[in-house]
C-alpha cells in the first residue's frame, strides 16, 4: 500500500527565516514555492522526499487555525505524508482497517515563481484513529522538481523518522497491521527505551517509547529526524563553518554509521545527520539522538 514518505510538513511561523535556515542546513535550494487559503509553503525534495514548511498568512480562517495550532503545539512537524501507487486502493484498504480515510480529492499545485503545477490525488485518515498524527496518502501525478544543491556536503535524503509514543503495542499495531508497514526491530534497553523500526521505501519510521511522567497516553508525536549525508565530517565541518552548532561525530546506534546531532539551526526539530556505508541495511539498533 505505501511505497514511500512522500512529505513531512513542517508548521513555523516565520517562512522567510525558516526556508533560510535549512538552505544552510540542507546545502539545498528550495524547489518549489506556492501558498493557498490563509498558507504559504516552500518545498525542499531530496533523493527520497520533500520537506514542506508551511507558515500561516493574511486573515482568514485557515490562516488563524494555523497560528492557534503553533500558539498551543509550537512550531514542528505537523503532518506524515505518505506515497502510494494507488490512492483508490489505498482508501479501500484505510477503510477496512477502520481509520476512517476521507474521500479522494484531485489536488493542483502552482509554483509561484516558475508558474509550473503539479497534479496529486489524496485522502487522508481520522487524526483520532491514528493516535493524533496527521496522515496524508498522495498518488503523484508527477515527480517535484529537486533541490539543486547550493554547497558542499549536502543532505542527500531522510534517512529516519522519529516518532515517540506512549504506548508502543498500539503504536506497532498502527503502523504495522493497519498501515502494513514491516517491522525490522523490537529492542529495549534501559538507557534509551524500547525502539521499534519500519521499513517505509529505503528509510525508516522509528517508533520510541521512554517513559516519561505526565506523558500523553493517546497522543503520538512527530518527533525528530535524521538526514542522510554521504560525508558526515565534511557535513559536520560545512554547518559549523556557517556558525551552527553541531557534536563531534560518533559511532551510530547502527552497525557501520557515524552521526552527529545539530544543536541549532533546525529551528527546534530534533535533528541528527548520518552517514552509512554502501552495504549498510536499515536492519539494526536506530542511532542515537533523534
Amino acid at each position: 500500500m505505501i511505497t514511500a514518505i512522500d512529505h513531512l510538513v513542517v508548521l513555523v511561523s516565520d517562512l522567510a527565516e525558516t526556508v533560510a535556515t535549512y538552505e544552510t542546513l540542507l546545502a539545498r535550494a528550495p524547489a518549489w514555492r506556492g501558498g493557498d487559503d490563509g498558507s504559504d509553503h516552500v518545498l525542499f525534495t531530496l533523493d527520497n522526499m520533500s520537506v514542506e514548511f508551511m507558515a500561516p498568512s493574511g486573515p482568514g480562517p485557515n490562516a488563524e487555525r494555523l497560528r492557534t495550532l503553533i500558539k498551543l503545539q509550537g512550531e514542528g512537524i505537523a503532518s506524515l505524508c505518505f506515497r502510494v501507487a494507488d490512492v483508490a486502493a489505498t482508501r479501500n484498504r484505510l477503510e477496512r482497517v477502520a481509520l476512517q480515510p476521507t474521500p479522494v480529492a484531485d489536488v493542483e499545485g502552482r509554483d509561484r515563481i516558475t508558474g509550473a503545477t503539479l497534479a496529486w490525488k489524496r485522502t487522508r485518515t481520522a487524526t483520532e484513529t491514528t493516535r493524533g498524527v496527521r496522515m496524508f496518502f498522495l498518488e503523484l501525478g508527477s515527480e517535484r522538481p529537486h533541490s539543486q544543491v547550493i554547497g558542499t556536503a549536502p543532505v542527500v535524503g531522510l534517512d529516519h523518522l522519529v516518532i515517540s509514543t506512549s504506548d508502543p503495542e498500539r503504536a506497532a499495531a498502527l503502523y504495522g497491521a493497519r498501515l502494513g508497514l514491516a517491522m525490522a526491530l523490537d529492542r529495549t534497553r534501559q538507557d534509551w527505551g524500547r525502539l521499534m523500526s519500519f521499513h517505509c521505501g529505503d528509510l525508516r519510521i522509528e517508533v520510541v517509547h521512554r517513559p516519561v511522567a505526565g506523558s500523553d497516553a493517546e497522543h503520538d508525536k512527530l518527533w525528530g529526524v535524521g538526514w542522510r549525508v554521504d560525508d558526515v565530517e565534511a557535513a559536520r565541518e560545512r554547518l559549523i563553518a556557517a556558525g551552527l552548532i553541531v557534536t563531534a561525530s560518533r559511532a551510530g546506534r547502527h552497525a557501520d554509521t557515524r552521526v552527529v546531532t545539530v544543536r541549532s539551526g533546525t529551528r527546534r526539530i530534533p535533528t541528527l545527520l548520518v552517514q552509512r556505508t554502501p552495504a549498510q541495511s536499515l536492519d539494526g539498533v536506530a542511532v542515537d539522538g533523534a
